[in-house]
């Protein structure tokens, strides 16, 4: 948030189950998971399925090691380079 020089706030979130998400940007706007894992699979996908419930309008993405950047669901998965590629260009928020 400091490169962009954004006031957003930058939290993460975490159900009293245990469901997480690592980053969470602004107000709920954007929810980021990220994965050491060379293929994203259902699994990987838990705490970000609960965000979306609570907060719907949110934009949901996993950041992994897995290199082809696809959709599941309403998740996007983005290979950490190309997630970073699209972060400094301001693609992910703001």
């Amino acid at each position: 948030m400091d490169y962009t020089h954004s006031s957003a706030k930058l939290t993460y979130w975490r159900t009293y189950t245990g469901l997480e998400v690592d980053a969470v940007l602004g107000e709920a706007e954007v929810a980021i998971e990220i994965k050491s894992a060379e293929e994203v699979m259902t699994k990987h996908l838990k705490g970000l399925k609960a965000f979306g419930e609570e907060y719907p309008e949110s934009r949901r993405i996993i950041v992994s090691l897995d290199i082809f950047n696809r959709r599941m669901g309403e998740i996007k998965c983005l290979y950490v380079k190309d997630f970073f590629k699209m972060l400094w260009n301001g693609e992910i928020y703001g």
